[in-house]
């Protein structure tokens, strides 16, 4: 697939290089002369210099007979212009933008073929905010993950001392809970991933990632580690985009409170949210923290645009006695260096982003994409399409499913049915299959499995 990707930032940086290695043919286009040299060392892929809305620059980065645009720049305009100029010069098949401002995400109308060309809005914002309140709905979780409608969800808890499972084999899962149907698609330990087995012994510390029916979710939590109790009372470092939009899902169920630097935007805040408190004053006052009973705080969500910011003012609250703190680091490089200690989740946006855009650039009928563990692996969920003769998995059982190296199948569901997948179950057409893929260089053989023959037509 030939992919033009627009801004060579955190996300266009990082979406070209989870793209380099899957035999796409990728060129990234950004006004910065440096990145575009670094990306270009790294990965070896074409390069453009210059505006990324320019038709000149579009057609000089192979405009012309590309498949796909992908426009996340900075500017929220560069990125819907040049969607624009790829529709009407070059009849680009797909247009993909990046689209931060609600000024524009909230006027009915304006992105479709008739308007602003735009096939698939990506909102780094919004993904944010869904992603950080599934996290404050379950408490102890690290990340979880929405399939088929949220009817599944594969969800990543870290193992602890004194939990049920925690020294027994998976297989002793299944009796200890013969009412509950899950399974482990993937443990790492010591970051290292573990293709699962049913004489798999569950280590103290070890990163467990497990999928279940939603309703099962919390019961499958309380075997692999203590049920924290119910997140209430939830303190905000940042009133920007992603901090409103949390408060403003939070704030009919939740104590909601916010601490921002800028007194103007405090004025709005106070003006858009109903029942949240919106406080004036730096997340990294001690002060402010203690007036304000940090020591009663459930979580701490530090979500400025600084990570210094985010981390030091999390790394107090901790000490100053909040329960919980997740904090927003925009360099991914450091996610992994500051979570597991005195930061107990740490989340980064770009990684939450590429799942967004993944799902519309595999192949196959792959309906949702999510990056695990900073981009480590991945979860995915395609639909089976076809009969027996023309597709590679309709039909068959799992035990039957060549499935590469490091792919494992967690669960199906059909229609309203979540069925955990067992080596028995058989797979019918129009089934959305969930697969865990720890070796990502596996993901072409995982797309051409769901690729329909052409017996079918």
């Amino acid at each position: 697939m030939k992919i033009i990707i627009l801004g060579a930032g955190q996300v266009g940086g990082t979406l070209a290089e989870h793209l380099a290695h899957e035999e796409n043919d990728i060129t990234v286009v950004d006004t910065d002369t440096a990145m575009l040299r670094d990306l270009h060392n790294r990965l070896d892929i074409r390069t453009v210099q210059g505006p990324a809305s320019y038709p000149a620059i579009l057609r000089q980065a192979g405009g012309e007979d590309a498949d796909m645009l992908i426009a996340v720049t900075n500017s929220d305009e560069v990125n819907m212009v040049a969607c624009q100029v790829a529709h009407t010069l070059f009849s680009t098949p797909t247009k993909i933008a990046r689209v931060r401002s609600t000024a524009y995400l909230t006027r009915k109308g304006l992105f479709s073929q008739d308007a602003i060309p735009v096939d698939v809005l990506i909102s780094p914002e919004q993904v944010v905010t869904n992603h950080i309140r599934r996290l404050i709905e379950y408490p102890g979780a690290l990340q979880v993950l929405d399939f088929a409608s949220g009817l599944a969800q594969l969800v990543a808890v870290k193992a602890y001392y004194g939990g049920p499972l925690v020294g027994q084999e998976l297989g002793f899962l299944r009796r200890h809970m013969p009412n509950v149907d899950t399974r482990v698609a993937a443990i790492y330990r010591r970051n290292r991933p573990i293709i699962p087995h049913g004489d798999t012994v569950i280590e103290a510390d070890d990163e467990v990632f497990f999928i279940a029916a939603r309703k099962d979710i919390r019961t499958v939590m309380g075997e692999l580690r203590r049920i924290d109790r119910g997140f209430r009372r939830v303190m905000v470092a940042g009133g920007g985009h992603i901090g409103e939009r949390l408060a403003e899902t939070l704030e009919q169920s939740h104590q909601v409170k916010i601490l921002e630097q800028s007194l103007e935007r405090c004025t709005q805040l106070s003006e858009r949210l109903d029942r949240t408190v919106v406080l004036h004053g730096s997340a990294t006052s001690k002060r402010l923290l203690l007036e304000e009973n940090i020591e009663e705080c459930d979580i701490f969500c530090a979500l400025t645009n600084d990570d210094e910011v985010n981390v030091m003012s999390s790394m107090l609250a901790k000490r100053l006695g909040a329960k919980k703190v997740l904090t927003l680091i925009n360099n991914p490089a450091y996610v992994d260096l500051v979570q597991g200690g005195e930061i107990d989740i740490a989340i980064s946006p770009q990684q939450a982003t590429i799942g967004s855009l993944l799902t519309h650039v595999r192949r196959g009928d792959i309906v949702n994409v999510h990056s695990l563990r900073r981009g480590a692996a991945e979860a995915i969920e395609a639909i089976a399409h076809g009969d027996a003769r023309s597709s590679k998995v309709v039909g068959r059982t799992i035990e039957e499913i060549a499935l590469p190296d490091g792919v494992s199948i967690g669960a199906i569901v059909r229609g309203r049915e979540v069925l955990i997948a067992h080596h028995d179950l058989r797979i019918e057409s129009a089934d959305h299959v969930i697969l865990f893929v720890v070796d990502k260089r596996r993901m072409r053989e995982v797309e051409r499995l769901f690729q329909v023959g052409l017996s079918f037509f």
